[in-house]
């Protein structure tokens, strides 16, 4: 694919201001729709690429961090003397991935071993650890384990880890969770509507085609894509809706080894455990228990009647399949079309695949992202900018303890618990303390598959090393580079994880236009401090709120500001939370879909009380200050502004489609006009008038 005028790798970011003239459609009316008005001109200024789903202002910026890296990346491939080992890795993972020849010359024969041995035609070698063949069930768990290892994110049957036991913060235990499945969610085998039946006959299509890829006749493969698709109908009948997931007590069943072993007997859990290494756990957390599920059968129950019912050709077709579906981004270009053309094509829309410096780029990040993060920072972070950052975080968390002590609805025993869990928080600002060592991962040049099995066969041993031990509360989820605040670190996000009780804001995310030290602090609030208080908010947001200040899933609400478990739909907060749910359950996202305002709750109620706190936090950071206009805009209209612009953006509708059922966010032009219509001080700003559609007559409050 030529390359467009943009692929070139940069030696510097890009300068866009926080808050950008020229994005603003003057003709728009911001008391009836301000996202058009603060952004109604960023679409015409940045068209959707064709190989985006989705582009926005933290696209864009993941986008230009991207080529940035890519220069990085460039450069560590180049077989210098003078690299460290974190170059040296990166840089020989990257030229490995770029070797389109050697890649395509392979084809699929970088799957044989693993093929073999799942027809049972012969025993793995050395490089897998001498299991045996699939000839009977018993044969499974072993080569179950070694796919799960080599697999990351797939996941065949189900997924088996560990993180934070809910009950004891401070301990790694266990996690058996449900799986299996090769659409996004249960919901797309479930759902009866026009849509999703198409979708189901593409998926059937899709799967027919890749287990053709790997050589099987057209009429075969038909047969073996419905088998597919029935046991993974079957697992995603008996798995947890995606809205009750995010209930932490439906995610939370502590058992006994051996009471875990009672729900799928017919598994040689002992020898899955050992071919992953490790000891047999004495307990483990299964996320979907039965009473929970009504009528429905518990995941592993379910799993257990296919381990008994199905016959070892099933197995083979589904664990075939389920290995061509997680290796074939990066096997020959056949494999790579294929896996395109249904889950970013057809899912998604998109019209063009992403150039392949992009991929590359996104796989270093993915599998040896603190390596990566670490040259991205020395690059491009100063200390200076962490300490600006920081103290806005501070300064947000102080307008959040003045904002509890004053809530007229929570009584004073529960206040005093929310300061303290407040107090307790966390913050993680632009990299780790310590970076992570890659240096047992060996990385072969012109071994890219190898390279990718072996960076998440590390990951993979390394989660799993953790169980039975305590909690290393300084490691990041996510890489220095990341474009948010919280996944990953070169790339663009921030994060609040309830069981470890911190934030998370990586270097990728405070930068341009997000956090822009040349601009006045109202649009720097408006942006970076609304997402700042948005993070915070999640410490107290429906699933938040259930940790205590450890990050323990206890209930520390006193009964007269939240009932008990089973009662907690007659609680304040709750009245108030729903509140918000109505108000965006209303919204349309595409067609006749609405916003599932059950499964959006937790991000909206965060982004209504984050850019809250941040209008506080600005007022009182700002206090005493002569503020005058800028550019023609009031102080308070430049805090909404830039609050507003960093979601400027579009979608493609079959992504919206998507992101209706899986996405916890609502789409961006909600997440703005949602928020500005509950705030008095919005309106106020922009003058607007009661009965105008950004001025709510029933507003909504919880933080």
């Amino acid at each position: 694919m030529p390359l467009r005028p943009q692929d070139r790798p940069i030696t510097a970011l890009p300068y866009t201001p926080s808050l950008e003239l020229s994005f603003l459609n003057r003709a728009a009316d911001p008391c009836t729709d301000f996202y058009q008005y603060a952004c109604g001109n960023w679409n015409h200024l940045n068209p959707i690429p064709p190989d985006q789903a989705r582009w926005n202002v933290y696209a864009k910026l993941t986008d230009e961090n991207q080529r940035f890296l890519w220069g990085i990346l460039e450069e560590a491939a180049k077989p210098a003397g003078t690299r460290n080992a974190s170059e040296q890795k990166i840089g020989d993972y990257f030229a490995s991935c770029m070797d389109e020849a050697a890649i395509e010359k392979a084809g699929a024969s970088p799957l044989k071993e693993r093929l073999d041995q799942i027809a049972g035609a012969s025993p793995l070698k050395e490089r897998l650890d001498q299991i045996g063949a699939l000839k009977r069930l018993a044969d499974l768990p072993p080569l179950l384990a070694r796919l799960h290892l080599n697999l990351g994110n797939d996941n065949a049957i189900f997924q088996f880890g560990s993180s934070q036991d809910f009950a004891n913060s401070d301990q790694i235990i266990a996690f058996a969770l449900a799986g299996g499945l090769g659409l996004p969610d249960r919901d797309y085998y479930l759902k009866t509507d026009a849509k999703s039946q198409e979708t189901r006959a593409r998926y059937s299509e899709h799967v027919a085609r890749m287990l053709r890829l790997l050589g099987d006749a057209a009429p075969t493969a038909r047969g073996e894509a419905q088998t597919v698709m029935a046991m993974e109908t079957a697992m995603a009948t008996a798995s947890l809706p995606r809205v009750d997931k995010r209930d932490p007590y439906k995610m939370f069943h502590k058992m006994a080894r051996a009471e875990f072993l009672k729900l799928a007997p017919s598994f040689g859990w002992a020898a899955y455990w050992n071919a992953l290494g490790m000891a047999a756990p004495g307990e483990i957390n299964v996320t979907e228990p039965e009473f929970y599920k009504e009528a429905e059968p518990e995941f592993y129950k379910e799993v257990e009647k296919q381990f008994r019912t199905r016959t070892m050709a099933d197995w083979k077709t589904y664990l075939r399949w389920h290995l061509a579906h997680a290796e074939a981004p990066y096997l020959s270009a056949a494999f790579v079309q294929e896996d395109f053309n249904f889950y970013r094509k057809h899912l998604r829309g998109v019209t063009q695949m992403e150039p392949r410096w992009k991929r590359c780029v996104r796989y270093v990040d993915d599998d040896l992202g603190e390596a990566l993060g670490q040259v991205f920072v020395a690059k491009t972070f100063t200390e200076d900018t962490k300490q600006r950052a920081l103290a806005m975080v501070k300064q947000i968390e102080s307008a959040m303890e003045s904002d509890l002590q004053q809530l007229a609805w929570m009584g004073d025993e529960t206040k005093k618990q929310a300061l303290t869990k407040l107090h307790s928080i966390v913050n993680k600002i632009a990299y780790p303390d310590r970076w992570r060592d890659y240096s047992s991962v060996k990385i072969v040049k012109d071994d890219f598959l190898g390279d990718v099995d072996r960076t998440v066969e590390f990951e993979a041993r390394r989660q799993l090393n953790k169980i039975g031990n305590p909690v290393d509360r300084s490691e990041w989820d996510m890489t220095p580079p990341t474009v948010n605040a919280y996944y990953n670190a070169a790339m663009v996000n921030a994060y609040y994880n309830a069981a470890m009780n911190d934030i998370n804001f990586p270097a990728g995310v405070l930068q341009p236009p997000l956090f822009d030290p040349k601009m006045d602090d109202a649009p720097n609030y408006g942006n970076t401090g609304a997402t700042i208080g948005h993070e915070l908010t999640h410490g107290f947001d429906d699933q938040g709120r259930q940790f205590d200040g450890k990050g323990n899933l206890r209930d520390w609400w006193t009964r007269k500001d939240a009932a008990e478990f089973v009662e907690r739909d007659a609680a304040e907060f709750v009245e108030r939370a729903a509140c918000v749910s109505n108000q965006y359950s209303q919204y349309t996202v595409i067609d006749d879909v609405k916003i599932n305002g059950k499964l959006t709750l937790g991000e909206d109620v965060a982004d209504l009380g984050g850019t809250i706190l941040a209008y506080i936090a600005w007022k009182n950071a700002t206090r005493g200050m002569n503020l005058t206009p800028v550019d023609g805009f009031t102080p308070d209209q430049r805090f909404f502004i830039g609050a507003a612009q960093w979601a400027c953006g579009y979608e493609r509708p079959e992504s919206k489609r998507l992101h209706a059922i899986t996405d916890e966010h609502s789409p961006d032009e909600y997440r703005i006009n949602g928020v500005v219509s509950n705030m008095p001080e919005f309106g106020k700003a922009f003058s607007c008038k009661q009965g105008d559609p950004m001025v709510r007559a029933d507003v909504c409050r919880v933080w």
